[in-house]
């Protein structure tokens, strides 16, 4: 079935998602870890993964390993030159430029800025070396793939599951502390939940563009909401991802509002997240499946790198202002205190981590047992 979509201001037409059954190419005996060549059967391939800062705990412990892993399973002598960014676009063109005078035949990349990337591109592709867009969509450049999830719906999820919570949403009132402006998902996160909240009646009095995802600022900025509106001039918060709900949580508690009260949104499914959501400090979190689109950018990239023509997962395609991108968007969970366990049962999360120390009786309370 064909239908449209919205991902950051343009229409995406998307099939269903073939499963994402590994294709074993390229294998041979197994070889070194991520980042150093091996000299054992089958055709090796240096492929660059960039990733654009460490704030954000998935990056570092989900994404790449899921995508190392997947590559040595595909091309045991194929590997992987890894950098990241540090939310620095200059840092990531030369961790690129790098990668590209290092042998890389392919790069993977969660860009910094989606605008300058394209530069990026442009220098891969006087190489001949082929771009994966890991997560966010390079505006405006010859992306050969584009691999991620949807992001308007996304940013939807969380605002249906936002109303039920503040009692529904006629006259209700909501502060939105959302994404990096540098960040093509970001948009549509935003726009996602304003589509709902603008249906249902709900007032967004304060809104934030937060630079870099940094919780910090979105503390900042939510001890000014509370500042500008008074502790009784909101009902909830919109937080676009789990790291900014950290933000937002300690500043409802430095002004003395019990965050059960307000209910606090977030993504990521990252472990204090959950852990939050376990504690009734937070609302909900959405789970995307990284080791799934870590999975699907090795399945594109080591083809590519050797050469070869990807299996063909890549059903949607996407406008990013220069072509419509073959893309790969894959779906996603929302989670919240009735089914906590869905992060444990897709092994992004075990319940040994997730119940430790004093999260243990919250997790006896939800049926979890370590």
């Amino acid at each position: 079935m064909i239908f449209p979509r919205r991902i950051s201001g343009v229409t995406v037409v998307a099939g269903l998602v073939a499963a994402l059954a590994l294709v074993a190419t390229g294998c041979g005996s197994s070889g070194g870890g991520g980042g150093t060549s091996t000299s054992s059967g089958g055709k090796g391939a240096k492929i660059a993964f960039l990733l654009p800062e460490n704030k954000t705990a998935r990056y570092e412990h989900q994404d790449k390993p899921f995508f190392v892993s997947s590559v040595k399973k595909l091309c045991p002598n194929c590997s992987v030159l890894y950098n990241n960014a540090n939310q620095d676009p200059a840092k990531q063109q030369q961790q690129a430029e790098a990668a590209l005078t290092n042998g890389a035949k392919a790069i993977v990349i969660d860009a910094v800025d989606v605008k300058s990337a394209a530069s990026i591109v442009s220098s891969a592709k006087r190489a001949h070396v082929p771009v994966i867009a890991y997560g966010r969509l390079i505006a405006n450049a010859d992306v050969n793939y584009f691999i991620s999830i949807d992001p308007y719906r996304v940013g939807q999820q969380q605002a249906r599951r936002l109303l039920p919570a503040m009692g529904g949403g006629q006259g209700k009132r909501v502060v939105m502390i959302n994404g990096s402006p540098t960040d093509s998902n970001a948009a549509p996160y935003k726009n996602g939940a304003l589509s709902v909240f603008k249906s249902s009646g709900v007032k967004v009095v304060k809104s934030f563009d937060t630079p870099d995802w940094s919780p910090d600022k979105a503390q900042t900025e939510m001890d000014q909401a509370i500042t500008s509106l008074g502790k009784g001039g909101f009902d909830a918060v919109y937080s676009a991802n789990d790291g900014m709900a950290s933000g937002v949580v300690a500043a409802l508690k430095g002004a003395g509002i019990n965050p059960a009260s307000r209910p606090v949104t977030g993504q990521d499914a990252e472990l204090d997240g959950v852990q939050r959501i376990l504690a009734g400090q937070q609302l909900m979190t959405v789970y995307q499946p990284i080791d799934k689109i870590a999975k699907a950018a090795a399945q594109l990239a080591v083809p590519l790198a050797q050469g070869k023509t990807p299996p063909p997962i890549a059903k949607a395609h996407v406008d990013n202002g220069t072509k419509k991108v073959p893309s790969v968007l894959l779906d996603t969970v929302m989670v919240d205190k009735h089914n906590v366990d869905a992060v444990i049962k897709a092994g992004f999360l075990n319940a040994k981590q997730l119940c430790a120390g004093a999260y243990a009786k919250a997790c006896t309370k939800a049926g979890i047992t370590s």
